[in-house]
């Protein structure tokens, strides 16, 4: 599994009309290959900043599947215009330590 985190400063004023689309955006994710489950996060201390969480089985299922493939385009319609900078994109991975 991989978890690839997405750094959001939407626009001031914006919240909720990014909610709003961001409710149509995750239809797209659904029913790709590799996706698992994904949660969006509204900061509590920094009215305009999201982070969004989303949970592959595997990193090419996001960064050569999702990518690659028209739902991105989508997706990209539905929000970038919300966007007061590019995401920050970042994937990580289960640390197993000894018990």
């Amino acid at each position: 599994m991989v978890l690839e985190t997405a750094s959001l400063w939407i626009k001031p004023g914006e919240q909720a009309a990014f909610e709003q689309a961001f409710a149509k955006a995750q239809r797209l994710l659904a029913g790709l290959d590799g996706y698992i489950s994904h949660e969006l996060q509204h900061s509590l201390e920094h009215a305009h900043f999201y982070l969004l969480l989303i949970e592959w089985r595997a990193l090419e299922d996001h960064t050569l599947r999702f990518c690659k493939s028209n739902e991105l385009l989508r997706w990209r319609e539905l929000l970038q215009d919300f966007m007061a900078e590019p995401p920050q994109i970042e994937h990580f991975q289960p640390v197993r330590l000894p018990r």
